[in-house]
């Protein structure tokens, strides 16, 4: 009997405990691990498993779940006994940032409250402890009043918000005789609604506080994953994390950790009896490339298709796109000749950084391909260094017909409105 599709379920715990169908991708722990890597930070598209493999690390590294070996019997991070010894062992801080979606910046400001509150209530039985001093007792206390009573705006001070993480580290570090691990999911989310909406400057000089008490001034930080869609320019948010080691799309690490393989995506199809549809599949949802390896699918379309047996542009459909509409939009007769010769299903050749600078894209026309790239829209099949500088130039393509759809739909929207 095949296990049922659960559509959207980010709680591996719960995924397990429900016996649901999962793509075992465990060995991520073991490849960060041995990195060695104090701070990582990851990008991959949208609805990719980014969010689902963060919470897989927290179920690994947090003593939350010490014991809970029947979340990871079976799978490939068990076979090794070190492994079987590490889980459930550290105290581990979880964020996200994902639903931080605010129109001007004290809304934003109060979404990042909201969110460290999150991860303290998680940690309040530290609370009963007598390692607490009292302005610990007194952080806890602000951060869950405020969050508790939005229409009383007694506000918090920026300091006692930008050191809310490093301080929990601390507490969590003296009650445990351990190092904490720090994971913060969808990083980015925040940044993107604060180009949008033209807050830009005042969020990130407040973010940039905020990375740098958390990750770079922080003795209590054992290691920490951050991920992400963009990778946001050093300049802007991550101006002193030496020790930050960024993966892209185009890095060679971590490859196989997100998104299913083919060989994945045909053992599923084939444990369901659609073995004819391995083509069809495949021309919709294979083409994105990780770093030097080619054939990965769409997780959000293949699990939908799996679920409901009908070929639909499910992944494009999760996503107003509506940030590269208005660069294109707007873009010069280069961009959109080029735009054209992809559609016909070209390549094109160009020149761009990989880093996002949010403030630079209505300036530097070449950061389009960087943000279609990063959002699974484009792949680079081949990066050629050219020159004495080495400068990198992208051989893209549209990624697989699902794409080709959004875009057509785009650009059809644009000649109804006309």
């Amino acid at each position: 009997m095949t296990s049922a599709i659960s559509i959207g379920k980010q709680d591996f715990a719960s995924l397990r405990e429900n016996h649901y169908f999962y793509v075992d991708k465990t060995d991520f722990i073991r490849q960060w691990w041995e990195s060695g890597d104090d701070i990582t930070l990851i990008t991959r598209p949208r609805r990719f498993g980014k969010t689902l493999n963060m919470s897989m690390l927290n179920c690994f590294f947090s003593n939350q779940f010490t014991g809970r070996e029947d979340l990871f019997k079976g799978l490939a991070v068990w076979k090794k006994e070190k492994y079987r010894k590490m889980q459930g062992t550290y105290p581990v801080i979880f964020l996200s940032f994902a639903a931080i979606k605010g129109s001007n910046y004290e809304d934003a400001r109060d979404g990042i409250i909201m969110a460290i509150n999150e991860a303290y209530s998680e940690h309040r039985y530290l609370l009963e402890s007598n390692e607490l001093t009292d302005g610990e007792r007194k952080c806890f206390e602000e951060l869950d009043y405020y969050a508790k009573n939005p229409g009383i705006k007694k506000q918090v001070a920026n300091d006692t918000i930008c050191n809310a993480v490093k301080n929990l580290a601390n507490c969590l570090s003296r009650y445990y005789k351990k190092k904490v691990i720090i994971l913060l999911d969808e990083y980015d989310t925040p940044m993107q609604e604060a180009y949008l909406y033209g807050y830009w400057k005042e969020f990130t000089a407040f973010i940039r506080s905020l990375f740098n008490a958390t990750f770079k001034t922080n003795p209590y930080l054992e290691r920490a994953m951050m991920t992400g869609i963009t990778r946001v320019s050093k300049e802007s948010v991550f101006s002193d994390l030496n020790s930050l080691n960024v993966v892209t799309t185009t890095s060679t690490e971590y490859e196989t950790c997100f998104g299913f393989s083919e060989e994945e995506v045909f053992q599923a199809l084939e444990e369901r009896g659609m073995n004819n549809q391995k083509k069809l599949v495949k021309s919709w949802y294979d083409g994105f490339v990780f770093g030097n390896t080619h054939d990965i699918y769409n997780p959000w379309s293949i699990t939908n298709f799996l679920d409901k047996k009908q070929v639909r542009p499910y992944w494009a459909d999760t996503s107003s796109n509506s940030m590269i509409d208005e660069l294109i939009r707007k873009a010069s007769t280069d961009i959109k000749e080029k735009m054209e010769e992809l559609l016909q299903g070209k390549e094109i050749v160009v020149n761009f950084d990989e880093q996002i600078v949010f403030e630079q894209l209505d300036q530097d026309e070449n950061a389009i391909w960087s943000l279609m790239l990063v959002s699974g829209y484009l792949k680079a099949e081949q990066i050629e260094y050219r020159g004495v500088l080495l400068e990198p130039w992208y051989h893209l393509r549209i990624t697989n017909l699902e794409t080709t759809a959004m875009f057509t739909t785009m650009f059809k929207g644009w000649f109804a409105k006309n």
